[in-house]
This record gives C-alpha cells, sequence and structure tokens, in this order.
C-alpha cells in the first residue's frame, strides 16, 4: 500500500485545516454535497483535513461487529470518497474517530464498555438517551477502539487519528476501573473531591497514567501499519487541563487546540493565550487552532453560525500566537451560508503570508508560568477562581502594556526553557517542588528575574502547605499567618524614599495619587532580611458604613505591600497580595500600572519591541528563517470583554520599533494587511516604522539580506 506522505514526516507542512464532522443522516440521498465541500477545500486553499470516519457512528464500510454504520449510507463509502477528493487535492488527511457512546445493541453484547455512575447505574447518554457513555478506561478502548483504528488505518492511507472525547466524562466505578484502580493504588476510587484526599490525589496519577497508556496503544497500532502516521488525542491547554502538558508535548509531533470560540466573559485575546499554552511545551512543533463557526455557549447551539467579525477577531489572534487555523463545520449541511466566505478569505490571506507565518522562534523577554499541578492540588473544584483568574488578571496586563511574552511550564523550569527569558512571572504559583523551587532560585542567581504573588510556593507540588514559603529567601519575606480576606476599604499608601524623597520605579505613574485601592486577599508575612523603606504600606480595613464612621483609624504602618530586592544578578518583586486576581475581577488601573512596573523594573533592560500609538494590541514578535514579524492585533473594541464582536474599529498610527537581531541587514519592509511598503529607518539597532492604521491584523515583516 502507498501512503502518499514522504518519509520526512508530513505533520509540519498543512498550515489550513478543514474538519467536516458528518452527522448520521448527511450520507443520505438529497442531503450534504461531496462536490461542494471538496470544491470549498480549493477554493479556500485547505492544505489538510480531518474527515469523520468512525467510533459512535461509522461511515465506511465496516466489518468489525457492533460498529454502527450510518443507515443512511447505503452501499456509498462517505468517509472513502472526501477522503479520495481531498487526496486529489495534495491535502493532508487525518480520520476522526468518537469513542465516547454507543448504542443499544453494543451495550446489551458488552455492557462492561459502558461507564457506571457512583451509584452503580450504567450511565446514559446526557444528550442523547438512545446512547451509552462509554469506559474510557477499559476495554471498549482498549480493545474495541483499537481494532476500528487499525482497521481505518489499513483501509485508507491516512495521515492519523483524531479522537474526539476520548478521554472520558469523570470517575467510572464499573468493574474494570474499580479493579485496576485498586491494583495499582491500594486505594477504592473516591467519591470525594477533595484533591488533599490520598484516594482523589492517587485517582489524578492513576488516571493520567492509564490515557497515556491508551494513548501509546493506538499510536503503536497505527504506527505498525503506517510509520508515518500517528495518532493524535484532542488533548491539552492550559492549567485547567487534567493531562500533563510536559508529557503530551514529549510524545505528540502535532497537536490542535480545541477552544473552538469565545463564550461567556472570555477576552479578545483567549485565543492567543491557547496557542501561548500549547507551544509552552509543544515548542516548535505544529500546532492547529480549532474554531468554530457557531456559538460556543452551554446552550449548545452545533449548527449556529458567528457574526463573521467574531470568527476574524478569534482566529487572527490564534494566528499571531502561532497557531493554525483549523475551522471545524459540524454537518455537512449548509443551514447558514454567512460564514464560508470570510473564512475562505482568511485562508487565501494567510496562504499569500505563509512565508511569514513559518515561525522558528518568538522573540520576547517576558514569561508567565502557569501550572497544573497548582490547579489539581490546591485549587480544586475551585481552580478557576483560585488559580486561572490570577493568571488571567495578569494576562490583562500585559496586553493592555503590549508587552510580548510567552507561557512556560512549570514542568520545563530547565536551563534550556528559560534560556530566552529575562523575567519570570509566577501568578499564585502556590504548589511548587523543592525542585522546582530550586530551579527558579538558579535561573535568578544567574541572572533572571522574577515577579511574584500571593501564595505563590506556600504549598508543595501536591498542594500541602509548608510552614514557610519555598521561595522565601527570594522574596525576602517568611510566611506568617494567612490567607486572609475579603479585605474591606483597604489601602496602599505610595511611599517616598525618606533620604532623597525620589519614589521607586515600581510605582511610576502613581505618585500623586497618595494611596490606591487595595488588594481582596492578603498574606501576612515577615521580613526575613533587612528592607527598609518599601514603595507601598499597608493602610488597614476601616469602617466602610455609615458614612458618618468612614474614616481610616490607622493611617500610617511599616507593613511592606510589596517586597523589592536585588538577588544575585537578578531582581525579585513580590506581592503578599492577590493583586493578579484583584485587577482581573475589578480592572484597576492602578494594579495593572504596578504590575507593568515590576515587570519593568525586574526585566531592566530594552523590550524587543515599542509601540505607540491609541488602542489595545496584542504584540508578538517572531522570527523566520530570513525574516522577522511583528503581528499587531486590534483589540479595540466594545466587546472585548464579551463576545460577539460586531464590527471592526480601527485604530490609528502606531510607531513601531523593532529591535533588530544583531548583524543582520534589512533588504525591505512590507505591512501584510495594507500591501503598503512603508518607509523606515534605523537608529542604534532599532527598525523604525510607522503603520498607518490597523483594522484587524497588521504583520509588520521585515525581510533580511
Amino acid at each position: 500500500m502507498s501512503f502518499g506522505m514522504d518519509s520526512s514526516g508530513w505533520f509540519d507542512r498543512p498550515m489550513r485545516w478543514a474538519q467536516l464532522t458528518l452527522a448520521e443522516n448527511d450520507p443520505a440521498p438529497g442531503q450534504y454535497d461531496v462536490d461542494f465541500w471538496l470544491d470549498y477545500f480549493k477554493r479556500a486553499k485547505c492544505d489538510a483535513a480531518c474527515l469523520s470516519a468512525g467510533g459512535c457512528v461509522c461511515y465506511y464500510p465496516t466489518k468489525i461487529p457492533y460498529h454502527y454504520k450510518s443507515p443512511y449510507m447505503g452501499d456509498r463509502d462517505a468517509f472513502g470518497e472526501l477522503y479520495e477528493g481531498c487526496r486529489k487535492l495534495g491535502m493532508v488527511v487525518i480520520a476522526r474517530t468518537d469513542p465516547h457512546a454507543i448504542h443499544q445493541d453494543a451495550y446489551e453484547a458488552h455492557p462492561e464498555w459502558v461507564m457506571v455512575g457512583p451509584d452503580g447505574a450504567p450511565r446514559k447518554h446526557w444528550a442523547d438517551p438512545d446512547l451509552w457513555v462509554t469506559c474510557a478506561l477499559g476495554p471498549y478502548n482498549f480493545e474495541y477502539m483499537t481494532e476500528v483504528t487499525k482497521e481505518i488505518v489499513t483501509m485508507y492511507a491516512v495521515d492519523g487519528i483524531f479522537s474526539n472525547r476520548w478521554a472520558g466524562h469523570g470517575i467510572c466505578y464499573c468493574e474494570s476501573c474499580q479493579k485496576l484502580f485498586k491494583q495499582a493504588t491500594g486505594f477504592d476510587l473516591p467519591r470525594s473531591r477533595n484533591p488533599q484526599d490520598p484516594a482523589v490525589k492517587a485517582y489524578i496519577f492513576w488516571h493520567q497514567e492509564r490515557l497515556f497508556e491508551l494513548w501509546k496503544v493506538w499510536d503503536d497500532a497505527i504506527r505498525v501499519i503506517n510509520p508515518q502516521a500517528r495518532y493524535i488525542a484532542n488533548a491539552g491547554g492550559g492549567a485547567l487541563s487534567h493531562l500533563d502538558m510536559k508529557r503530551i508535548g514529549e510524545m505528540a509531533d502535532i497537536l490542535f487546540a480545541d477552544r473552538q470560540a469565545r463564550h461567556g466573559l472570555n477576552p479578545a485575546w483567549v485565543n492567543g493565550k491557547n496557542g501561548k499554552e500549547y507551544r509552552a511545551t509543544l515548542g516548535r512543533k505544529p500546532i492547529g487552532g480549532i474554531f468554530s463557526m457557531g456559538v460556543e455557549e452551554p446552550y449548545r447551539w452545533k449548527d449556529s453560525v458567528q457574526n463573521p467579525a467574531e470568527v476574524i477577531q478569534f482566529v487572527s489572534d490564534g494566528v499571531a500566537n502561532g497557531l493554525r487555523p483549523w475551522f471545524t463545520k459540524f454537518c455537512g449541511m449548509i443551514y447558514d451560508p454567512r460564514w464560508l466566505k470570510p473564512v475562505e478569505d482568511l485562508y487565501n490571506k494567510y496562504a499569500n503570508w505563509e512565508p511569514y507565518l513559518r515561525n522558528e522562534s518568538p522573540v520576547a523577554r517576558v514569561a508567565m508560568v502557569y501550572s497544573q499541578q497548582t490547579a489539581q492540588f490546591y485549587g480544586g473544584e475551585q481552580a478557576r477562581q483560585k488559580v486561572e483568574d490570577h493568571t488571567l488578571g495578569f494576562y490583562q496586563a500585559l496586553i493592555e502594556a503590549r508587552i510580548p511574552f510567552e507561557m512556560v511550564h512549570d514542568h520545563l523550569l530547565d536551563d534550556d526553557h528559560l534560556q530566552p527569558f529575562k523575567t519570570l512571572i509566577l501568578p499564585n504559583i502556590a504548589a511548587l517542588s523543592d525542585q522546582q523551587c530550586q530551579q527558579l532560585r538558579d535561573f535568578v542567581r544567574k541572572g533572571g528575574s522574577l515577579v511574584a504573588t500571593y501564595e505563590t510556593s506556600l504549598y508543595d507540588e501536591t498542594g500541602v502547605r509548608r510552614a514557610n514559603f519555598g521561595l522565601a529567601d527570594l522574596f525576602g519575606a517568611d510566611y506568617q499567618s494567612g490567607p486572609e480576606g475579603p479585605q474591606q476599604n483597604s489601602y496602599l499608601a505610595i511611599e517616598r524614599d525618606p533620604v532623597d524623597r525620589r519614589f521607586h520605579p515600581l510605582v511610576e505613574g502613581l505618585e500623586e495619587a497618595g494611596r490606591i485601592i487595595n488588594g481582596v486577599n492578603w498574606v501576612h508575612v515577615q521580613r526575613n532580611k533587612p528592607y527598609t523603606n518599601p514603595p507601598l504600606t499597608l493602610i488597614p480595613s476601616y469602617p466602610d458604613l455609615p458614612m458618618e464612621m468612614v474614616w481610616v483609624r490607622t493611617p500610617k504602618t511599616d507593613i511592606p505591600g510589596v517586597f523589592v530586592q536585588k538577588y544575585g544578578a537578578g531582581r525579585v518583586v513580590y506581592f503578599p497580595w492577590d493583586i493578579d486576581r484583584t485587577f482581573w475581577e475589578v480592572m484597576c488601573l492602578d494594579h495593572s500600572q504596578l504590575m507593568i512596573n515590576a515587570v519593568q523594573w525586574a526585566t531592566n533592560e530594552n523590550p524587543p519591541v515599542v509601540v505607540n500609538g491609541p488602542g489595545i494590541l496584542d504584540v508578538t514578535v517572531w522570527l523566520q528563517k530570513k525574516s522577522m514579524t511583528v503581528h499587531l492585533v486590534n483589540l479595540t473594541n466594545p466587546m472585548f470583554m464579551k463576545a460577539p464582536v460586531r464590527d471592526f474599529i480601527a485604530v490609528g498610527e502606531q510607531v513601531v520599533k523593532v529591535q533588530l537581531p544583531e548583524g543582520s541587514a534589512i533588504a525591505g519592509v512590507k505591512l501584510l494587511e495594507s500591501g503598503l511598503k512603508p518607509p523606515f529607518h534605523t537608529e542604534g539597532g532599532w527598525l523604525v516604522v510607522r503603520v498607518p492604521s490597523i483594522l484587524v491584523h497588521e504583520v509588520v515583516a521585515i525581510d533580511f539580506v
């Protein structure tokens, strides 16, 4: 059998993905039009496709018992038709499977395949009561779906298998899971969700190991048949993801970020954050950014269509942060065609930009750490509030300051991964091991800097509270008590140095304030080394009612609101309060000013790019083999903090100053979106160029000799 892909691997070639997820009745006569979709893929310059093949519903002539074939297919091979058509277009093709549900006949023959709830009852599907939810960790996936996977790869020369909803839906109490968990850990399956329950801790580790084992089983089965093909898990992400992203980064040759759209109060930069989180462990490996045309809300309007502007905004920020776009269409029927032209135009634009989107490395000196172990063992069921909200607050501040930055996984704090960065931000990274603390200590001793907040390092890697911060020597502060909060009507005094009467750079821009609002939650600490004249001091809470009683009881203390010190060759800023989380909640600009001042003081060097002009921009800088790009994504919009964007609001002239790589010689500069070749000049190793305006996404492309 010929596999169509060369032996060097296909993973890095595709830049524009299409996914068509067929509905059960799509293959019926008069339903979806295969030729329409193939023509659309061609017009949109798609170079790869993910197509429905098997699992819950099978779309090819399977020979495996209980592999439910769409009754609307007749003698057709719905998957094969699309597969052959895409191959004729020269596209990479991966097959989609969905193993999370089975039909009644399969359940009756194999009840052991079905997930069991804590009450001992097999679980009906929550959305379709005719189906049963499968156990992800037992014989259905490990044995039955392995045979399905092998059949697909044998019958079709696909480049991979991509599985949706393969990792389960909560703890399964079936006989297989109970037995396997007991054998592996000695515990019964947990009934609580407390991450400090020993059985829960054991389950977190066992669950991951079992899924990674399944990943390997499927990948090995595929490679035996086609050494160039891969199993591609629908998995991964940031701190709230349940599978260790470090392991995923090691196992995956290619991955896809399945965060399909904004919803609720997601900010406009959320897809860029997806890219940063995935790249933190995947590095230069290709990552697709999945986006849906539909409204992504809990009501599951899967055949809906978003405003085109919202789709364009979401995709643009992902591309600027290194994601390769992947549109997903549920159902082969077109009920609302309004998305077709905008996506086609986007893909054609990105095809024209392709040489400047094949990035070699980002150019950023600041990085934010994210921690899955902090979310799992410290945050638990409150991880979004206790962990993610800190990250979101600091992320927002960096976006507003137009500081290019990356994200770093806390299991990758080694010299190789930290080498590009001058400053690490630790937004309440509460759970850190002794080894991780030592890695951070070494980073600072060698000249790196830290900005940390709240309970960072107060817990070990499994969420057990230490007697003191693991990084107490870096902070210059020992843990005393707390946390305490919420603090009502409390403030921070802006302090001068009593000798020279100067303000510390940390409070630049706040000199006239006198005092600013405090955070909501505090950790009480005490100095562990000489520390005089802190730039912020605490004004404790005082009554906020009745109004006649609202007056300061303690107008002056010497309690530091921040610890600022030089340590070895580096610098450290520690806020013993939730400045980042409070900023995310109340959006006080004084807090963002403090955070940005802290990053700039800690970094203590020129940034790789400075962009001056109106509006809110997501700024990223990349190197390619023969060029350098500065992406400017215009986020200025009344719907910036809530989807969907209705329309775009252009911002005016931006003056862009880029630090050029040492020894580089410029062959030319152009603006990819507008097509302009603007005048530019260099001064002291910087390139200076003016961008007249930005509607959505402009790219300053600098070609080198």
